[in-house]
C-alpha cells in the first residue's frame, strides 16, 4: 500500500521545464543532470556562466544557459523571459541559490553579513515573484532550499540562520497563498552536505574548528548524493517539506528548545564560543574583516568577485 501511495504521487518531469538558480555546482548541478536524464529541460541560472556551460553540456540539448544575479530584477527578468521563449513555460522552479558568510555579530563585516541576507533571504523572493506567473500557467511547483540552520541556529552564523529561517517562513506563507491557484510549494532543510559551501567553510580558520565540535549528527557531514537523492525524490512527489536526513524533521518538532541546548552545549565544551570569538577578532586584525568574513566556498568567492 505505501509503495502504490509513493508511485501516485511521483510526478514524471519528462518534457518539463526545470528552472535551477545557483546551478554551477552543488545542488544544483547534480539536480540538473539528474532531471536532463529524465527527459526534463533545464535551465540553469547563475553568476558563472563559464561552470554552468560545463553542466549544460552534460545535460544534453534541452538545457540552457542564462546568467543572472538572483538580487537582480532585471537580471532575473532578462533570464526568466529567455527561458520562456526557449522553452514555452516554466514547470518547476528550484530557488537553490545562496552564499554563507561566517563570523560573529560584533565583528563580521557588515557588507558580508547584508550580502548574505541579500542572495540568500531577497534572492529567493525575487527569484519567486519574477517566475511566479509561469508557474501559474502550469499550476506547477517551487521548491526553496532552506537550511537546517532554520531551526537550529548556531554561533557564528547569525546572517545565514536569519536568512534561512526568513526563507522557511517565506515558503510556509507562500505555500497557503497559491494552493488555490493550483502550485504546490515546498521547502527543503538538508544539514550539513559535503559541497564547496560546506567545505570552504571547514578550512575557515575559526568556524572550521567551531564546526567541527559540534556534537553528533548535529556535526556530521553527509554526502551530496544523500541530499540529491532526498531533493530529487521531494521534487518529484511536489512534496511540502523535504529533510535531508529525515532527522532533521524531528528537530522541528523540539525546536523551541533548540536554543538553550545550543547555549549550553557551548559551555559545557569549554567555553568553546568565547574562544572563538577571541580567535574571530584575532583572526580579523591579522587578516581585515573583509577577508575573514568573505563568502565561503567556491560560489561565495565568484559571487564576491561578480561585485
Amino acid at each position: 500500500m505505501g509503495a502504490t501511495n509513493l508511485l501516485a504521487r511521483t510526478t514524471s518531469v519528462h518534457g518539463k521545464v526545470i528552472l535551477i538558480t545557483g546551478a554551477a555546482r552543488g545542488f544544483g548541478a547534480g539536480l540538473a543532470r539528474r532531471f536532463a536524464a529524465q527527459g526534463a529541460k533545464v535551465a540553469l541560472v547563475g553568476i558563472e556562466p563559464d561552470e554552468m556551460a560545463k553542466v549544460a553540456a552534460e545535460c544534453g540539448p534541452d538545457a540552457a544557459v542564462f546568467e543572472a544575479d538572483v538580487t537582480d530584477w532585471a537580471a532575473l527578468e532578462t533570464a526568466t523571459k529567455g527561458i520562456v521563449e526557449r522553452f514555452g513555460g516554466i514547470d518547476i522552479v528550484v530557488a537553490n541559490a545562496g552564499i554563507a558568510a561566517t563570523g560573529f555579530v560584533r565583528s563580521i563585516d557588515p557588507r558580508a553579513f547584508e550580502r548574505t541576507i541579500e542572495v540568500d533571504l531577497l534572492g529567493v523572493w525575487r527569484t519567486v515573484r519574477v517566475t511566479l506567473p509561469h508557474v501559474i500557467e502550469r499550476k506547477g511547483y517551487v521548491l526553496v532550499v532552506s537550511s537546517l540552520a532554520a531551526i537550529t541556529h548556531a554561533p557564528g552564523m547569525a546572517a545565514y540562520a536569519a536568512s534561512k529561517a526568513g526563507v522557511e517562513a517565506f515558503t510556509n506563507s507562500l505555500r497557503a497563498e497559491v494552493r488555490h491557484l493550483g502550485v504546490k510549494v515546498g521547502v527543503a532543510h538538508p544539514t550539513w552536505i559535503s559541497t564547496d559551501l560546506v567545505q570552504g567553510a571547514d578550512e575557515h580558520p575559526v568556524f572550521g574548528p567551531l564546526r567541527s565540535a559540534m556534537p553528533g549528527v548535529l556535526g556530521k557531514t553527509y554526502p551530496v548524493e544523500v541530499a540529491l537523492d532526498a531533493l530529487e525524490k521531494g521534487i518529484l512527489r511536489r512534496d511540502r517539506t523535504v529533510h535531508v536526513p529525515g532527522w532533521v524533521g524531528a528537530l522541528k518538532l523540539i525546536r523551541a528548545f533548540l536554543p538553550p541546548i545550543i547555549e549550553i552545549g557551548a559551555r559545557l565544551r569549554g567555553n568553546l564560543v568565547a574562544k572563538a570569538d577571541k580567535a574571530a577578532l584575532e583572526d580579523i586584525a591579522r587578516r581585515g574583516a573583509e577577508a575573514a568574513s568573505r563568502p565561503v566556498g567556491k560560489g561565495g568567492q565568484a559571487d564576491a568577485a561578480s561585485r
